[in-house]
């Protein structure tokens, strides 16, 4: 039988390793100057924005909401099309979430849903860059603002990509990465928060670090010591080491040749798979230039989850991302009922993620691509 194909896998270089290894061979494990590197490093792809790196994509996610002040009371409109992570950090520090239906075609956020879901207690409009398609950053950041709250953009599919020329990553008032090994760049685990408000870069630079203030002009006692250090917030232990941060430093030089495979790739499934009656392609819309990090087929006529065993059966590791967040019981038992978002849950029961990571070649693209012809007919 042929190799299984996964849907998503990490892209290592020689490169890679010798970075982790310098790093081994050092005096600095954690918080050193990797670290340092590795955000500078990063802001030259988020349009100079500055980035604070943290231990995971759902880390970064948590950091952003509490940098942002989240709380009992508080309100985060979100997009149902997304790990749960997106929703459930949010609702860990206390606030309510309100879930907005999906564009049909893209499976991101759609504007005039967000638009209706928003209210006086909204604090952050959270939008999901679905697949690496980056959403209407700037109709939304505009119903953010008009409505008081912050623009939160989930990059963790979509870092490398633009919107209307600008860098993803450049376009909310905050930005989150997700560095996880199928990720379209890793650190093994890992993430990232980039925004260009000082106050909340320094909020979230306190939180992945305990809350520790070691200001002494911010203080309360600073002429306790020398080893003074004082917690005003709480704030947990994100810190990403120095020994990760020096492997994304390595992985972020390659991250053009990492999106023009991942075009290459996307494109060939494009046309392998035009003209199959039952199956739609993914859309691009004006203005977006994708880092694509899935490829979402949708599968018609309820004949997805029969293609998803066929597939597997094949070697072939489809996935279905994602299950809307409502539907995990955790939201259920909150009172979250099924049928909230219809486009979601549509988009959901046809949507099925092929292979693509770098690593493929042409000829795996192509026994996929066979493999779902022969289970059409066509």
């Amino acid at each position: 039988m042929a190799d299984f194909l996964p849907y998503g896998r990490q892209s290592m270089a020689e490169d890679d390793i010798e970075a982790v290894v310098r790093v081994l061979r050092g005096d600095w494990l954690t918080t050193g100057p990797a670290v340092t590197r590795f955000e500078a490093d990063l802001a030259g792809h988020t349009g100079g924005i500055p980035a604070v790196a943290v231990t995971s994509g759902t880390a970064a996610l948590h950091v952003a909401y509490a940098a942002a002040g989240i709380g009992a009371g508080d309100e985060v409109v979100t997009s149902p099309m997304t790990f749960v992570a997106t929703a459930s950090t949010a609702a860990l520090l206390g606030a309510t979430v309100t879930f907005a239906d999906l564009e049909p075609d893209t499976g991101n956020l759609d504007p005039a849903a967000a638009q209706a879901a928003v209210t006086p207690r909204t604090r952050v409009l959270a939008a999901v860059d679905y697949a690496g398609h980056p959403a209407e950053l700037d109709r939304l950041r505009t119903i953010a603002h008009d409505a008081g709250a912050l623009l939160l953009e989930d990059a963790a599919h979509s870092i490398g990509g633009a919107w209307r020329g600008r860098p993803v990553g450049s376009l909310a008032d905050l930005t989150t990465f997700s560095f996880f090994p199928t990720k379209n760049l890793t650190t093994a685990e890992g993430g990232a928060v980039a925004t260009p408000d000082e106050g909340l870069l320094t909020r979230a630079q306190r939180y992945r670090n305990h809350g520790l203030v070691r200001d002494r002009a911010e203080q309360r006692f600073p002429d306790e010591g020398g080893w003074h250090q004082e917690v005003h917030e709480f704030g947990l232990n994100y810190r990403l080491p120095d020994v990760l941060c020096a492997l994304g430093s390595s992985q972020l030089r390659r991250i053009q040749e990492f999106k023009r495979r991942r075009a290459e790739i996307h494109a060939r499934y494009d046309e392998g798979l035009a003209g199959i009656p039952a199956v739609r392609t993914p859309v691009t819309r004006d203005g977006a230039d994708p880092m694509w990090h899935l490829y979402p087929l949708r599968v018609l006529e309820g004949r997805r989850r029969a293609l998803f065993d066929h597939l597997r059966g094949a070697g072939i590791g489809v996935q279905v991302n994602y299950i809307p967040a409502y539907w995990h019981p955790v939201f259920a038992d909150l009172g979250y009922r099924r049928g909230m978002c219809p486009n979601a849950e549509r988009y959901y029961a046809e949507q099925l993620s092929l292979p693509l990571y770098p690593g493929l070649t042409d000829a795996d693209v192509d026994r996929v691509i066979e493999e779902v012809r022969a289970f059409f007919g066509v």
